[in-house]
């Protein structure tokens, strides 16, 4: 499972580089996103995908479930949550004012759209 997982990282990454190298803000701001979401998959293959009980205090059981993983992921999606809202935010700004999203057209030189 961590093979097919890792493979699932590489193509997340290798997208959002792609996405993230383009001129449109729009598909910079989808590359963003793609690569939080390949670096939470990462936390959690990092962190093991073991099946276990959940770590109570009065449980006993044979085997738990790591938490810390479960934490990392949930405070980086909250964060990844906010870093594209406000991504959106300046990117719909910047459409009103200039009326484009052109990265080179933001700039102040001249490109094609």
């Amino acid at each position: 499972m961590e093979i097919l997982m890792s493979v699932l990282i590489g193509i997340l990454f290798m997208s959002a580089t792609y996405l993230m190298l383009s001129k449109s803000l729009l598909r910079i701001i989808i590359g963003t996103g793609l690569l939080s979401h390949g670096a939470h998959l990462l936390l959690i293959t990092m962190g093991g995908l073991k099946r276990g009980n959940p770590p109570l205090l009065g449980e006993h059981a044979e085997k738990y479930a790591d938490p810390i993983p479960q934490a990392l992921i949930l405070t980086a999606i909250v964060i990844s949550f906010g870093v594209t809202a406000f991504f959106l935010v300046m990117a719909y700004r910047a459409y009103q004012e200039l009326g484009t999203d052109n990265m080179e057209r933001l700039r102040g030189k001249e490109g094609n759209d």
